[in-house]
């Protein structure tokens, strides 16, 4: 269910709290506060959508092609033998092979 954002309207005409409230999108718009009983308005805002840390983006910038751009280096783990293999980097100092300890 949707979020709104609702702003208390105080005897004065002057802005009061602001409230979030979850309601079905079928909901009519409230009138008034739903405890103290003063007229409250609808605040729309923008929608907050996340695109910097979805899965498909955090996928991309551990890629073998990023790490390796960025100047680290990746293992992966062999799960039959326990050891690391390097699957990305070019530091000559990193070994191929890290065995299991």
């Amino acid at each position: 269910m949707p979020i709104y954002v609702y702003q208390e309207i105080l005897d004065d005409g002057s802005d009061g709290e602001l409230l979030e409230i979850e309601q079905p999108m079928s909901a009519s718009t409230l009138k008034t506060h739903p405890l103290t009983g003063r007229p409250v308005r609808r605040v729309y805002q923008a929608p907050r959508v996340a695109t910097k840390y979805t899965p498909g983006s955090t996928k991309k910038m551990l890629s073998e092609k990023s790490v390796e751009k960025a100047g680290f280096t990746k293992y992966v783990r062999d799960k039959q033998t326990g050891a690391y293999h390097k699957t990305a980097g070019k530091d000559p100092k990193a070994p191929n092979i890290i065995p299991r300890g």
